[in-house]
């Protein structure tokens, strides 16, 4: 089968990386039309490929940012269109960065994205069934179209890797781009707690509400963080395997109610025990004290006790972090990644029902 791949984001970004890799694997000739960078200004470029290059391929797949691209996309084809929506406009706008009221005129706009994406396609693929559901009831739309897809990382990157020498510290791990439903703010305020713990704390990154956590840090005058600048992808790996534990998300915002997120599954990939929020979505992958341990969002004090508890439990240290990389060998490595999505081409195709 020849797919033609439209994506908003350039073949460096994680999102596209996996997907194109797992189509490559499972032996698809595939036509990508990429962007150089994330900027909408190369989206009439893409589509002017898109109309050149869908005749010759059987089946159109739309990756992310595709909100504005697949309703276009299915004017200029009648081939078969998945979208990889991955995330939703309305929850990223309204509910995380606050760009707009729940209800609000801008708001409906962003759903309204959404939903023609979702109408355009022949199928459409989220990453857990409680954010599909969540979409049938904030659209007030069906969800018959949908499917669920574990996230994927790149396990040829993402791996155990040689831990640290003792040196007497319990080291704790965070990475991201310090979105706000990351909760990193609570992550401070937990050090702050275990300052007298002989627990250490590394963050890797710099995004969105970086300055303010600094100042935050300040006021603190935390004495048990280390702050690094982001580093690439593959670099990941070398801080996240010195670390004893890995840290997911903490925040309380309605964002973080509905995602599992890549960091989730790294630390998880890694071979390391986690420690995150309890939401629906991470459930869905992972149970409290068998795979993951789970807390209540925007609580340092639950958080800190969460470190405590592993630092001084090493049996439940270790049986998390090796049920947790069964379940990621499981489901979330590239090669069943990739199996789970050729079904569902496969069965766009209707070489077989799509499960």
């Amino acid at each position: 089968m020849k797919i033609l791949y439209v994506a908003g984001r350039e073949e460096a970004y994680s999102r596209t990386r996996i997907v194109l890799s797992a189509l490559r694997q499972n032996g698809y000739e595939v036509v990508a039309c990429l962007p150089p960078d994330k900027s909408f200004k190369h989206y009439p470029r893409l589509l002017l490929q898109t109309l050149l290059k869908a005749p010759s391929c059987d089946l159109v797949l739309v990756g992310f940012y595709g909100q504005l691209l697949t309703p276009l996309i299915r004017l200029l084809t009648w081939k078969p269109i998945v979208f990889d929506m991955y995330i939703t406009t309305y929850d990223t706008m309204v509910f995380d960065r606050e760009k707009a009221a729940p209800g609000s005129l801008k708001a409906r706009i962003y759903g309204l994205s959404d939903w023609l994406s979702y109408k355009a396609a022949s199928l459409s693929i989220l990453d857990s069934h409680h954010v599909i559901g969540h979409f049938g009831r904030i659209i007030h739309t069906e969800t018959s179209k949908f499917r669920r897809l574990f996230l994927a990382v790149d396990d040829a990157v993402i791996r155990p890797g040689p831990a640290r020498g003792p040196d007497g510290r319990f080291l704790v791990h965070f990475h991201g781009e310090y979105i706000p439903f990351h909760g990193v703010r609570h992550i401070l305020k937990a050090a702050k707690l275990l300052e007298d713990q002989n627990v250490s704390f590394q963050i890797v990154g710099k995004g969105i509400t970086y300055d303010e956590n600094m100042r935050l840090a300040q006021e603190l005058d935390l004495k048990n963080v280390s702050f690094h600048a982001p580093v690439p992808y593959a670099e990941l790996t070398r801080f996240m395997a010195r670390a004893d534990v890995c840290l997911g998300i903490f925040g309380d915002n309605a964002r973080a109610d509905l995602v599992l997120t890549n960091k989730v599954i790294e630390a998880i990939g890694v071979g390391k025990p986690l420690i995150t929020r309890r939401n629906a979505p991470v459930q869905e992958l992972l149970k409290h004290e068998e795979s993951v341990y789970l807390v209540d969002p925007a609580n340092p004090q639950a958080l800190a006790d969460a470190i405590l508890r592993l630092k001084n439990d090493d049996a439940l240290r270790e049986k998390i972090a090796r049920n947790g990389h069964a379940i990621f060998q499981r489901f979330c490595t590239i090669k069943n990644f990739g199996a789970e999505l050729k079904a569902l081409l496969d069965g766009v195709m209707g070489r077989q029902p799509a499960p």
